[in-house]
């Protein structure tokens, strides 16, 4: 099977980084509306409750399917010119004063897909790196 493919979640991406802030602060950073905008699009608000709806500005929408505090958001997410949804997770793991922030994307339709989401998710890093820096 090819690298990125399973044959449960179809074609999948990881993508992590341990940033130099405690979990608490990188937890507020990515269920606060400015995080959510980051991490999910601009306009959109994350709910704790299981099966909350959301939708970003420009037409991604989907579904919280877990919340755990401190730990992992799992959801649905389907941008508005995708003709099929993914489910992502977002983890965080506590590593004293550092934490490692983890995205998984499944069910994506192909490797192109999943080259491309790497990035993106790569960026989405780099991104939230720069809020909890202040910047």
């Amino acid at each position: 099977m090819p690298t990125g493919k399973t044959k449960d979640a179809g074609w999948q991406i990881g993508v992590s980084r341990t940033v130099a802030h405690p979990i608490g602060a990188v937890w507020d950073l990515l269920t606060r509306d400015e995080g959510v905008g980051i991490w999910l699009g601009p306009g959109a608000r994350l709910e704790a409750g299981r099966a909350a709806g959301y939708e970003t500005d420009d037409g991604t929408r989907g579904e919280v399917r877990s919340y755990r505090r401190n730990d992992r958001v799992r959801l649905t997410w389907q941008p508005a010119d995708w003709d099929h949804d993914s489910t992502i997770q977002v983890a965080v793991q506590d590593k004293g004063e550092r934490t490692l922030i983890r995205f998984h994307q499944e069910r994506l339709a192909d490797a192109a897909e999943r080259e491309q989401q790497r990035r993106h998710w790569s960026t989405i890093l780099d991104r939230l790196e720069q809020a909890l820096e202040g910047g």
